[in-house]
């Protein structure tokens, strides 16, 4: 039976309603309306990262390096980029800075903030050379000799200072393959890193081990040894298998840990996180049986959620991976095909950098996310999941302009309704 069009309307109005508190709503309906305790806070341009692994090298497979993204970024995290500690130091005291030279020429000519992860152990310096790794052989064991890290990290930290700020201790640590070793002998790693680092230059920022999918236990662990008391940053991977609104309560669950351990007001990065995604010239085939290989508009839809949500659960940086990694990439795998994605993460950078997050409220499957700019601008940041439906704008509010994922623009002055779904738009007072 077909509903009068306000009856229709009405759940999707729900949310902005009991944020007006212009009417008086039933309170069991409002009760249901999740909000989400937003940063005060700019979002600065720092807070869109990136991943580039063929910048210098070419990646395998491919004849040439990949060129400069053709997104807006503001910060780099140097992983799987041929500047790990096996590539600078492959014998003991033979070093190779090449690579790492380039990226930092490229990185100051855009105005890029480099993260550099220290990670890996070469062969020479393992303590177990001969165990299989996720890279070469030794390479996931810590170091044998502390006396070798602690050169390693010295004559990098020298080499860069005033040039890098930002370092990582480690990759996904609590991936066996990744990191062989134990929590305690991360923190020994982290401990010694973080003094060095501090000793170069007190400016320096040091980011904790960052783990993956399912380490919580892993920090858990890594803190209660007390590796907090060496990081400036907390970083943890919040990869999930489906809707980057899953990231949510595991980011609840990380800011949970640190406060058991005495570090929740420390800052949160996502130093990793994306999702395969489908190629037009190459075949990307899914991680695990039932996880997705995203289709361009469902791509371009989770690129932008993700970055809101993130923000709105108090997340400072977040590097998505990536932009040329093949099968995750925001290019096709030649690595300088712009894929229709990239799009998005452009756009929803424009729309989030320079302006304040005032609330980001849930309900059943809405989410609304508003913003302020200075000189009186507001907009809000709205998507559902399903299938595509009518939205009732409040009158009040006086929207006047639309804009999608595409970058482009509709007047809705006056309108009563926009449609919205799983792609995000923004609408707004006025041109920001």
């Amino acid at each position: 039976m077909n509903r009068p069009r306000s009856q229709r309307l009405w759940p999707l109005a729900v949310p902005l309603l009991c944020l007006a508190s212009m009417l008086a709503i039933v309170p069991a309906i409002c009760a249901q309306l999740v909000r989400t305790p937003t940063p005060a806070s700019t979002i600065p341009h720092t807070y869109f990262g990136m991943h580039i692994h063929g910048m210098v090298t070419p990646r395998p497979g491919n004849t040439r390096p990949a060129g400069w993204p053709t997104v807006p970024f503001g910060s780099w995290r140097l992983l799987a980029a041929y500047v790990d500690w096996p590539q600078l130091e492959p014998a003991r005291g033979q070093w190779n800075f090449a690579a790492l030279d380039r990226y930092l020429q490229l990185a100051e000519q855009h105005h890029v903030e480099v993260l550099l992860p220290l990670v890996l152990s070469p062969a020479w310096a393992s303590s177990r050379p001969n165990e299989k790794s996720s890279y070469s052989p030794g390479n996931a064991a810590p170091p044998a000799n502390l006396d070798d890290w602690q050169t390693y990290v010295r004559t990098v930290a020298t080499r860069y200072k005033g040039r890098i700020s930002d370092y990582e201790i480690w990759n996904e640590p609590s991936v066996r393959t990744f990191f062989s070793g134990t929590p305690d002998e991360m923190v020994a790693l982290t401990r010694e890193a973080s003094r060095i680092l501090k000793e170069v230059d007190p400016r320096n920022v040091v980011v904790s081990p960052s783990a993956a999918e399912g380490g919580t236990s892993w920090l858990d662990q890594f803190l209660a040894a007390g590796g907090g008391k060496y990081v400036d940053v907390i970083g943890y991977h919040f990869y999930v298998r489906h809707d980057p609104e899953a990231m949510v309560p595991v980011i609840e669950q990380v800011r949970r840990i640190m406060e058991k351990h005495g570090v929740g007001n420390l800052p949160l990065w996502n130093t990793e996180t994306g999702w395969r995604i489908a190629n037009h010239r190459s075949e990307v085939k899914p991680y695990e049986s039932g996880s997705p290989v995203l289709a361009d508009d469902e791509a371009s839809a989770y690129v932008a959620r993700a970055y809101v949500v993130a923000w709105a659960s108090g997340i400072s940086r977040f590097y998505w991976y990536a932009w040329d990694n093949g099968v995750m990439g925001l290019t096709e795998a030649d690595g300088a095909t712009v894929k229709p994605p990239a799009k998005a993460y452009g756009e929803i950078e424009n729309w989030l950098v320079g302006a304040r997050m005032k609330l980001c409220d849930r309900y059943s499957g809405l989410w609304n996310c508003r913003l302020e700019r200075d000189g009186g601008y507001t907009g809000n940041i709205i998507w559902m999941s399903g299938t595509s439906k009518p939205f009732e704008l409040l009158p009040a509010w006086n929207m006047s302009q639309e804009r999608d994922l595409e970058g482009r623009t509709r007047n809705i002055a006056g309108a009563k309704t926009v449609q919205i779904g799983p792609e995000p738009i923004l609408i707004e007072n006025r041109a920001p």
